[in-house]
Order: structure tokens, then sequence, then C-alpha cells
């Protein structure tokens, strides 16, 4: 089920907190509950997913993006991620999110989120690609930037996000039916 409660907690305490720069990083707090756990008594990866969704609606939220996304009834698609887990989380651990968009290109901002234990240890990181849209597609990243009445230019997109990004570029699609293949 969808964490629907925690969301809400999310964006109302993010929206209470002080604004952020656009270089700047969003930081969340949250516990790995039983709800969140596999078979393996760890964080379940689909779940990990799943709330980096708080972190990026708290990063929205103190950004005040929602109102202008709001306005001009835009919604809000994640076009791809990667992620690589290296550290268990396991039941009613502790651990800090953060959360910050990284560059973007004419299309997609990419954001970076990676989860911290308590011991200091990242216990997984991911890049996201993630596009504005309205009922005629993906908004360019620049019309939202104008909307927000902000003065900025686009960052350099790092190497590593670019090859990604490439490489996500390449992958067919649709990707080819079980029959098409053999």
């Amino acid at each position: 089920m969808y964490p629907w409660l925690r969301l809400i907690k999310t964006f109302v305490t993010a929206s209470r907190q002080a604004p952020l720069a656009w270089d700047e990083a969003h930081v969340s707090q949250h516990i790995c509950w039983p709800w969140d756990l596999d078979a393996w008594n760890e964080l379940n990866n689909g779940r990990a997913l799943t709330l980096l969704d708080l972190g990026r609606v708290g990063w929205i939220a103190r950004m005040k993006v929602s109102r202008q996304m709001r306005a001009k009834r835009w919604g809000f698609a994640i076009a791809g991620s990667t992620v690589r887990y290296r550290r268990r989380v396991q039941l009613f651990h502790r651990f800090e999110m953060r959360t910050r968009i990284t560059c973007w290109d004419d299309r997609f901002f990419y954001y970076e989120q990676s989860t911290w234990k308590r011991d200091g240890q990242c216990a997984y990181h991911a890049v996201l690609r993630a596009a504005i849209t309205s009922k005629d597609g993906i908004v360019p990243p620049a019309e939202l930037i104008k909307a927000l009445g902000m003065d900025i230019h686009t960052p350099v997109i790092p190497d590593w996000i670019a090859a990604w990004a490439a490489s996500e570029d390449l992958r067919p699609w649709p990707p080819m039916s079980e029959t098409a293949a053999s």
C-alpha cells in the first residue's frame, strides 16, 4: 500500500520549513517500519523507491513548485531511475534521506537522492530523471524555472549522469515482446 499518511505528513512538514535554493538538498528523517520489510527483514527495494517519493515531495514543497504546478495544471512523472544499494536498512532503523536537483537538460530534471544510516554510511543512492508534464506533453525545465521567477542557468551535467541518460536513450522502447525475441 502506498504510504499516503507519510506523504501528507512530509508535505505539511516540508511546507513549513525554510525555502530551498536550487542547489540545496532537502533532508528528511525516516524509520523503517514492519510494513516496509521484505522476506529478509530489510527494507524492500520497491519500498525504498517509494520512500524516495517522500524526499522529492519534501523538496517540491520547500521549493514552492507545487503552487505553480497546480496553477498550470502540470503533473510530475519519473522517466527513469538507477539505484545502487550498498547497506541494509532493517526494522526500526532510522535513516536520513537527502534529495536535490543535480542538473537538467531540455526535457528532464535529474534528482540525486541518497539514504544515510545513523552510523554515517550510505545505504543506497539513486538518480532519477523527472519530467514536468502538461496535456501537451513534457514541459521544458526552463519553462518551470521561468514560471517560478528564478534566474538560474542550466548547470553542467556531470559525466556519469550524462552517460546514464545516454544509455537510457539507447534502450529500445517499447521493449521487444516475448514472441519477437524468439
